[in-house]
């Protein structure tokens, strides 16, 4: 079984990063997955509280080959000259439990899924779970929550994705059950 910590929206928050990589070595995940917006704040959003955009870069490389992410909108060249991993493509895909995840920011239109996939996105900075033809989930903002949302991501663990605020309490969850013959 896989376990993933995915998060979105750091907008260079090293304070809100620093609780996240806490929540990360914590839950004992295999790999965090990021949703983009990882350095900047953007030019609609406030400026987050500890914002350091060079120590978020060094914070998050320091454990560089267990990152997976994707491009945000306002994740720039120059954003992604500074990290020490990708954050190439608008998409990615993870397999795991049988499971298809689909990663995006989530300001891009949706690719076609299937009723059995699992769509995952940030950029509104709030949590979503939601089936609607396919399960779609957001994690929500780490540093820059919206409509009374917490700072906060998901943690996959078997199949189920638990929504948990950066200091590990659930408040939601979402289990994607065996197909039938799997």
């Amino acid at each position: 079984m896989s376990k993933f910590l995915i998060a979105s929206d750091i907008h260079g928050s090293a304070g809100y990063c620093k609780q996240l990589l806490d929540a990360f070595r914590l839950e004992k995940a295999d790999k965090l997955l990021l949703l983009g917006d990882i350095l900047y704040h953007g030019p609609r959003n406030p400026l987050p509280a500890g914002y350091a955009p060079k120590e978020v870069a060094e914070m998050l490389g320091a454990i560089k080959e267990k990152i997976i992410c994707v491009r945000g909108n306002c994740d720039s060249e120059v954003d992604r000259m500074v990290l020490p991993f990708p954050i190439i493509s608008d998409y990615a895909a993870v397999f795991a439990d049988g499971l298809t995840m689909y990663l995006s920011h989530g300001h891009r239109e949706v690719p076609p899924l299937s009723e059995n996939d699992v769509y995952i996105t940030g950029h509104t900075h709030v949590p979503l779970n939601e089936y609607t033809g396919y399960l779609h989930l957001n994690p929500g903002s780490v540093s820059l929550p919206k409509e009374d949302s917490a700072h906060g991501y998901i943690l996959y663990d078997g199949r189920t994705f638990y929504f948990k605020t950066l200091d590990g309490k659930v408040y939601d969850k979402a289990t994607v059950p065996q197909k039938r013959g799997s």
